[in-house]
């Protein structure tokens, strides 16, 4: 896999991609090995999303692991090159696997928040009411026009009890990339993340 360099940002029309890629789709060109990780900066979800959503002191929830494709689920920060092509971004990476980091912000927003009886993962033995589900797909920066942070995360929650579905609804948000180094970069999408996750923690409170 060719890595993005931040350098390539202001020049994506002259990114150098042997034509034959430009014929294989997305999943093709994740095949591709991606090299060293050694000198990657590693970086956090340094936001923790602050919630406004009424109290639902009677209720506990579990916040399982988000589902992602391929491209999400891993350490690599997707960059967007085109509608149909992704890179990952050069000497960067997350430092967990990009739905572990997620979950674990959202278990965070929603205890800071102290409107919960209780919240917890899977596999702490809480007697739970409600399952929040989520799936990324989203959470990149988009270079194939303006550069933007772009993060879409979709929710159900779920009656613990029954399987049924309380609520379901899609969170987006988008933030505008201001500065060249990879650190500007990784903070528009903790931006993004931190209004998808606010909403999805308040969306949660008044729906149960």
């Amino acid at each position: 896999m060719r890595r993005f360099d931040k350098t390539e940002v202001q020049m994506v029309p002259a990114i150098s991609i042997p034509k034959a890629l430009f014929a294989l789709p997305v999943m093709a060109l994740l095949l591709v090995g991606c090299g060293s990780k050694a000198n990657n900066d590693t970086f956090d979800l340094s936001i923790t999303p602050m919630a406004q959503g009424p109290s639902a002191k009677s209720k506990q929830i579990l916040v399982p692991e988000p589902t992602a494709l391929k491209s999400l689920d891993s350490e690599q920060v997707v960059v967007r090159v085109s509608p149909s092509e992704i890179q990952y971004l050069a000497n960067s990476q997350w430092g967990d696997r990009l739905p572990k980091m997620v979950q674990s912000k959202l278990v965070q927003a929603f205890e800071n928040s102290g409107k919960l009886a209780g919240v917890g993962k899977p596999g702490q033995g809480l007697a739970i009411d409600y399952q929040v589900v989520a799936d990324i797909r989203s959470f990149e920066i988009d270079t194939s026009g303006p550069r933007t942070a772009k993060v879409e995360i979709s929710v159900k929650i779920l009656n613990d009890r029954n399987g049924s579905v309380r609520a379901q609804n899609v969170f987006r948000a988008s933030v505008p990339v201001s500065g060249e180094d990879n650190a500007k970069f990784i903070g528009a999408i903790n931006r993004a993340f931190a209004k998808v996750g606010a909403d999805i923690v308040d969306w949660t409170l008044r729906s149960i």
